[in-house]
């Protein structure tokens, strides 16, 4: 049998990654017309192990994508609409006395899948969003003094509307940290909305298959961690970090936790570029959607009508970007 270089393997790895990419996003693109990037950045959240948050105004596809991208994944789909009276026992499980034998079952919930989505989460009570912690952070869930271990992968899809108040729970910080990216998905551009209404002309609904299993999706999940990432772009990185911090108009800046969060995302993106290496254009391409959601803007920004968005963009702005950093 002939032995293959160490380069050879990653090259075929590579293009296995950027082969599957392809073939769900196409998958996902027969029910979300229009929407290549807030499709793709799903998807690079998925390969980073990551959860994500869907932010968008009603009936431009929030649920839909989450649904769509679940189907092309081979594994168990659960969902939970989050409404003030859900709680915690709902969406983990709970032990229930089996009277012949005379002894409690455990009987889970909706987050005992690999892919769960939990539409509308800021109607939940405080409480409730707080069981999503432990499961988000540890893929494990807790009850009765019983630790569980949830499957792999495991991915939270939240979606909520942002511009619906009345009855709403915002989330915490801490719960805002445990995703990975927050994304909006906008309107369709008319060609797009022509497309949606040939698709949907209320005689069929339409479905998609799997067309990739568990096991491609957690080896590609290991290939994003053996990407290539040059020192001067892990210094590139913690210096837009520092800079944040340093911002007058930025009250919280990036975590080192969110500079961990942004170069896996670039791993990935590079990856589904048939890269094996990352580029600068990988990191500011992602930096939106991976920090966006977790940087604070100082109230006199704020009545400035600066956006998290508009401060990112300065702070990239004010740093040199490295170059030969391939």
């Amino acid at each position: 049998m002939r032995n293959h270089t160490p380069q050879q393997v990653q090259a075929a790895a590579t293009e296995a990654f950027r082969q599957t990419f392809e073939r769900i996003t196409e998958n996902v693109e027969r029910i979300i017309r229009g929407k290549p990037d807030a499709i793709g950045l799903a998807l690079l959240c998925l390969m980073c192990d990551g959860h994500l948050l869907i932010e968008d105004v009603p009936g431009v596809g929030k649920t839909s994508l989450a649904k769509s991208l679940a189907a092309s994944i081979e594994v168990p789909f659960g969902r939970i609409q989050f409404t003030p009276d859900v709680l915690p026992s709902d969406v983990i499980g709970v032990n229930v006395w089996d009277e012949r034998e005379r002894a409690f079952e455990f009987r889970p919930g909706a987050l005992f899948s690999n892919i769960v989505l939990v539409d509308e989460i800021n109607r939940a009570s405080p409480k409730t969003q707080a069981a999503l912690l432990e499961a988000m952070q540890e893929r494990q869930v807790t009850t009765d003094r019983t630790t569980l271990p949830l499957s792999q992968p495991f991915m939270v899809i939240a979606t909520q509307n942002p511009i619906e108040h009345e009855g709403t729970y915002p989330l915490p910080e801490s719960q805002l940290d445990r995703f990975l990216m927050r994304i909006s998905i906008g309107y369709p551009d008319a060609d797009s909305a022509v497309e949606v209404l040939d698709l949907h002309d209320g005689t069929t609904e339409i479905n998609v298959g799997p067309v990739a299993s568990a096991d491609e999706i957690k080896a590609m999940t290991r290939t994003v961690t053996e990407v290539h990432v040059a020192p001067v772009l892990r210094r590139y990185i913690v210096a837009v970090a520092d800079a944040s911090r340093r911002r007058g108009t930025i009250t919280l800046g990036i975590s080192p936790r969110a500079t961990l969060d942004l170069q896996r995302v670039a791993q990935a993106r590079a990856l589904a570029a048939g890269r094996n290496y990352v580029v600068p254009d990988d990191v500011k391409a992602v930096a939106e959607p991976v920090l966006g959601h977790r940087i604070r803007l100082s109230p006199d920004a704020q009545l400035q009508g600066l956006t998290p968005q508009t401060a990112l963009r300065e702070v990239f702005e004010a740093v040199a970007v490295p170059t030969n950093a391939g």
